[in-house]
């Protein structure tokens, strides 16, 4: 049984700590993935994995094993790809998440660009706006929207998108357009936070380069960006996002611009990696590529 196999297989069970995630992650059976680690047990004399009804946990050997791996494979992945010199013999699975409306609007329709020059790769796309573990869900890459204040990961930044402020023609009929910042007392904000039950951070906005807020009201509270998006569409009041992804909706006139003179900083555009010496050569395609869409739609 290939020794190698059997550390990638065991890396992945010790990121996400279970046998079923990791098989899934691999496209093996379960009893695959137990089988290899039994396999590497018996052939390094040590206990590695913990298992319990709830939860599979690296012993201390495990620790130290997970570790070194970590940096092995890394090192093979990048040995393997040295002399290839075609971009279509870049093979394996590249796990990645990214903001839903990026994905949706950006990345996937010109997906199949990157797949006609990487046929032999395989992608795992999440579409979320929540923060992930790299590790314990064993992400490749992540791109995220606004500041990194994590520094257990490598942050590339890509790009700053600029903010601008939206209202449905239905929401301004009702309410108004806003004109002064005082003119937000009277109006509605789309309440956007990172989870439900923490408090909004209100209207945002950029003075001699000074952040400040304004507190406003609003009955909408939503956690993801498509959401932010459709409640604004649906009248239920002001939002503040990147340019990019307004932009259709401005031109066609389903959303107005208002306060442009009061817009937020602009967010910075990030991949995010774990930190490791080497990324393999197709994460790294990927993340070039991935640089490439955003920065020609930016």
């Amino acid at each position: 049984m290939n020794k190698l196999e059997l550390l990638r297989t065991f890396v992945r069970v010790s990121e996400m700590s279970s046998f079923t995630l990791a098989g899934e992650s691999l496209g093996l059976p379960r009893s695959t993935v137990s089988e290899h680690v039994q396999a590497l047990e018996t052939l390094l004399g040590t206990r590695l994995l913990q298992r319990t009804t709830r939860k599979v946990q690296a012993t201390q050997d495990g620790l130290v094993l997970y570790e070194r791996s970590k940096d092995l494979l890394s090192h093979m992945d990048e040995i393997e790809g040295l002399f290839k010199q075609d971009e279509a013999s870049l093979a394996g699975r590249i796990r990645i998440d990214m903001p839903s409306i990026m994905a949706r609007r950006f990345v996937m329709p010109r997906l199949p660009e990157f797949m006609d020059k990487h046929p032999h790769l395989e992608l795992e796309i999440s579409s979320t706006d929540r923060r992930v573990d790299l590790l314990s869900e064993g992400f490749d890459c992540v791109v995220r929207v606004g500041a990194q204040p994590d520094q257990s990961v490598v942050a590339r930044r890509v790009c700053d998108f600029a903010m601008v402020n939206c209202a449905s023609p239905a929401y301004l009929q009702r309410y108004g357009v806003p004109r002064r910042l005082e003119d937000l007392a009277e109006h509605r904000l789309v309440h956007y936070v990172g989870v439900l039950g923490s408090r909004s951070e209100g209207f945002e906005y950029e003075e001699e380069g000074k952040l400040h807020r304004v507190a406003m009201a609003g009955s909408i509270t939503v956690n993801n960006s498509d959401g932010y998006e459709s409640a604004c569409l649906g009248g239920f009041g002001l939002i503040q996002a990147p340019v990019m992804g307004m932009q259709p909706y401005l031109l066609s006139g389903e959303l107005v611009e208002v306060l442009p003179q009061w817009r937020a900083p602009s967010m910075e555009v990030s991949m995010l990696y774990a930190r490791q010496r080497h990324l393999p050569l197709r994460v790294r395609a990927f993340m070039d590529w991935v640089e490439h869409i955003i920065r020609s739609t930016h």
